[in-house]
């Protein structure tokens, strides 16, 4: 088994800036795509950005350019950087990966989510 904790959300100003975190741990033995999704109040759970286990990099259209997702294989981290944010982009956020346990089965794991509000 796996856990996903996000981290990094709050509250911030249009224009400004935050990183989001999620740590995977666990009986671990290999991640494969990563991906960020959001989900706003009275909205559908929306993909954000992906990163597959390569490297390669997959973003919404709403977010091209002013968010980079990335990971640290080594600490099973992946992050969002969010830059330039819109009040369109308040919703909470959720880590979400593919990962294969120690006992080599592979499952979808979710994170508990966390709350980004960007407002004056």
């Amino acid at each position: 088994q796996a856990q996903l904790v996000e981290s990094g959300g709050g509250l911030v100003q249009p224009g400004g800036s935050l990183r989001l975190s999620c740590a995977a741990s666990g009986s671990i033995f290999s991640i494969y795509t990563m991906r960020w999704y959001r989900q706003a109040p009275g909205k559908q759970r929306e993909l954000v950005a992906a990163i597959f286990s390569g490297g390669n990099t997959n973003y919404a259209d709403s977010v091209k350019g002013r968010f980079t997702i990335s990971r640290d294989n080594a600490k099973n981290t992946m992050y969002l950087q969010m830059n330039s944010l819109k009040p369109e982009d308040t919703a909470v956020y959720y880590c979400n990966a593919d990962i294969t346990s120690t006992a080599r089965s592979t499952s979808n794991y979710w994170g508990q989510g966390t709350q980004v509000t960007v407002s004056s």
